[in-house]
């Protein structure tokens, strides 16, 4: 599952920094690293872990090409939660910063603001392929000042997945499209009562899925409803006294109370996805769930939770708004990308290294590894892309409804509020008008009472 930003305790990221082999290991120091050594820093989900191979190809053929160059992968093992703060930590200090690093394009803004990434204008206006990359998805790698800082992997949305069977055992004709919560709710009825031991329809909540919790869950409701997101793009301010917000708490409110959701305590757990993915859908246990258009790539041959029936079995559904008012469907877009240091000693290599990455072989590969939505456009028309994931069409079409993050640098802050009032809500501890309020008084308390404005 992608994205998360809580902070973890000072004993928590000691141990992760001695665990993932960073703690004392340096990146600028004059014993540890040289003028000929890249040190290079992303994520690794699992033993399949489409990134991981990404990189272990890029190192070869980066020192193949580049004789006397040493280039030192330090995967983080663990979540998305774990592997942002050993960014964070590492991004410190010169001596532990790294030279290329993935980077979430939510995180992209405030890092630029710590002065973490470096521009990118002048080495991108050399390279040739950087007209492939599609413009829209161009625009993940920039910062307010209009200079890019990254470079994009992929992009991706959300959407419902459904499995097929589950529904037509409970009598629910498929291919199934809801067309308003109601909907929603009264799909997931219909399978409690057929199947009462089920899970019919479940959403992340809590603190424990992190960013996961927003993008896959709170923000596909809210979105939808007519008060829309967080931010007035128009006044520049944050939302405050959003019916949305208190409807959307109240609908993951009733999922959980009527049991048709994952339990509470296992809602809260950070694996909780895998549980979902690998178990549940897979063993007709779950109607449907809400997630990324990478979905496929733990199920694919190769993939974390290999399921060669998932073609046929799942099926995928756009997340309807609230009333079925215009445009009739939300999404949520994020992805990755990969950055250049800005302490690097060695910018031009680094950058050829992202670039190495970055080629329409490499790239092609990963975007069919790992589900992406392709941002090169000659990757986008590869057969091997077309034919590689049978839903492409599907999680593609709804990038026209797709919306996305408030990339501010207090945005985690304010991601962290809204995760703990859906934890608030679905373990009793308030109800959806009291977490709501708890959030906007969080919310002024982050931005300050001149950057909220009152719905």
């Amino acid at each position: 599952m992608r994205g998360a930003s809580r902070t973890l305790p000072a004993a928590a990221v000691a141990a992760l920094l001695v665990l993932s082999g960073c703690a004392g290991s340096g990146g600028g120091g004059e014993d540890e690293a040289s003028d000929n050594t890249l040190r290079i820093i992303y994520q690794k989900a699992g033993d399949a872990s489409p990134l991981d191979t990404l990189m272990q190809t890029t190192k070869e053929q980066f020192e193949a090409a580049n004789e006397g160059v040493t280039v030192e992968l330090e995967p983080v093992e663990g979540t998305d939660e774990d592997y942002n703060t050993r960014l964070a930590l590492s991004q410190r200090s010169p001596d532990t910063a790294p030279d290329v690093f993935y980077e979430d394009t939510f995180r992209l803004r405030s890092d630029v603001e710590a002065g973490y990434l470096l521009n990118l204008d002048e080495h991108l206006a050399g390279w040739e392929e950087w007209d492939a990359f599609n413009e829209a998805a161009k625009e993940a790698g920039k910062a307010d000042d209009g200079s890019t800082y990254a470079v994009p992997l992929g992009t991706d949305t959300r959407v419902i997945w459904y499995n097929k069977q589950v529904l037509e055992d409970a009598g629910i004709e498929v291919p199934w499209q809801p067309e308003s919560w109601d909907d929603l709710l009264e799909m997931a009825r219909t399978v409690k009562e057929a199947q009462p031991d089920s899970r019919p329809f479940s959403m992340y909540a809590g603190t424990g899925t992190g960013e996961g919790t927003v993008m896959q869950s709170f923000y596909e409701l809210l979105y939808g409803t007519e008060s829309g997101g967080l931010y007035d793009e128009e006044s520049q301010k944050w939302i405050s006294g959003s019916q949305g917000f208190i409807d959307s708490l109240a609908f993951l409110k009733t999922i959980y109370d009527e049991e048709f959701a994952v339990t509470p305590a296992e809602a809260l757990d950070p694996n909780v996805w895998q549980v979902v993915l690998g178990t549940m859908l897979p063993e007709n246990q779950m109607a449907a769930t809400v997630e990324g258009s990478y979905a496929p790539s733990f199920w694919q041959e190769g993939g974390m939770f290999e399921w060669p029936e998932y073609a046929d079995v799942m099926g995928v559904a756009p997340f309807p708004t609230q009333n079925g008012q215009e445009p009739g469907a939300t999404s949520m877009s994020g992805g990755w990308t990969l950055a250049v240091g800005a302490g690097t000693e060695n910018p031009d290599l680094a950058f050829e290294f992202l670039t190495t990455a970055m080629s329409q072989e490499n790239l092609l590969q990963y975007t069919v590894d790992n589900s992406q939505i392709a941002v090169r456009t000659d990757i986008a028309e590869a057969p091997e892309y077309l034919d590689a994931n049978p839903f492409v069409d599907d999680v593609s079409a709804v990038l026209d409804v797709s919306n996305f993050r408030p990339a501010t640098s207090n945005y985690a802050e304010i991601s962290t509020a809204v995760q703990e009032a859906t934890e608030a809500v679905i373990t009793g501890g308030a109800t959806p008008e009291e977490a709501a309020a708890t959030y906007d008084e969080a919310l002024t308390s982050i931005v300050g009472e001149e950057n909220v404005v009152e719905e």
